[in-house]
């Protein structure tokens, strides 16, 4: 295909998507992105039609970014930005979203909050939570779930699981406390190797000045937990807000009484699970048995 662009002449291949992702149901930040590439190209006076030949897509692949249906691959990003001389807001576009890009979008909200809290509380019975992941068990535990994850899905939701943990050794200090079910590190997952290095991973978290994990017993026949996962958190505004997650839902509640049940419950958590010096011998005892 050939095209006469700022009055010279550029021949090029038309590639379909490389990236491997389809098109997705809008989003926020995929509109963002799109609409900073849709304002650099007509800063640069060019249509779709006369872009889609410079960054080596299709015009369609061109139409689906600037209108929020579509991630841009990483090859889209760097001609994008070369083509339309963007100052590099193009590539710093590209890493805002993809910072988001790995997070489910019931989530993303729940994120936001976690970016200005003060503490952060959290009760597991599914996984290991993700702030405290190492990116061996993060690579498993998005393996293992179908539908199966492209390798740049899946190195999307690592890199982003592992940009969240930052908030562990942000200062001002968040302060952090989990409580993590015993059973989830007898599951196993990703194997005997894999659960070393889990292990390995929660002993240097329970070393931060900050952190407090706690893990609840497999027996224990008080447990005020059967309802399921929950997060609870304090912002910088010293207001609470809470956090229950399903099956491809999440929800942020904010309602005083909906904080006072998971406040209780979460008190009653920490006085069943085990407290922090003992869950640190149970996991030293479990890591030596493996």
């Amino acid at each position: 295909m050939s095209v006469k662009i700022f009055g010279g002449e550029v021949t090029a291949m038309v590639s379909d998507d490389d990236s491997g992702d389809g098109e997705v149901r809008p989003d926020e930040n995929l509109r963002n992105f799109g609409e900073t590439v849709k304002a650099f190209r007509k800063r640069a006076g060019i249509t779709q039609e006369q872009l889609a030949p410079l960054v080596r897509y299709s015009v369609q692949y061109v139409g689906s970014i600037e209108q929020g249906r579509r991630h841009p691959s990483t090859k889209f990003v760097h001609r994008a930005e070369e083509a339309l001389d963007a100052f590099g807001v193009i590539h710093i576009a590209a890493r805002d979203l993809n910072r988001r890009r790995g997070i489910a979008s019931w989530f993303r909200r729940w994120a936001e909050l976690e970016d200005c809290a003060i503490a952060l509380c959290t009760y597991e019975c599914r996984s290991i939570p993700g702030l405290l992941q190492p990116e061996s068990y993060a690579r498993a535990q998005i393996a293992n779930v179908p539908p199966l994850a492209t390798t740049e899905e899946t190195e999307a939701r690592v890199a982003a699981r592992l940009d969240r943990q930052k908030l562990l050794h942000r200062i001002p200090y968040i302060v952090f406390s989990f409580i993590i079910e015993q059973n989830l590190l007898e599951r196993q997952t990703g194997g005997v190797e894999v659960t070393r290095e889990l292990i390995d991973h929660l002993l240097e978290c329970a070393k931060l000045p900050n952190v407090d994990i706690q893990i609840m017993p497999t027996i224990q026949p008080i447990h005020a937990g059967t309802d399921g996962p929950f997060r609870l958190l304090e912002t910088d505004e010293h207001e609470w807000k809470g956090y229950s997650e399903g099956q491809q839902t999440g929800q942020v509640l904010s309602e005083p009484r909906d904080i006072s049940l998971l406040q209780q419950r979460y008190a009653k958590l920490r006085i069943q699970a085990l407290n922090p010096a003992d869950s640190v011998g149970l996991l030293m005892r479990m890591r030596g048995r493996l």
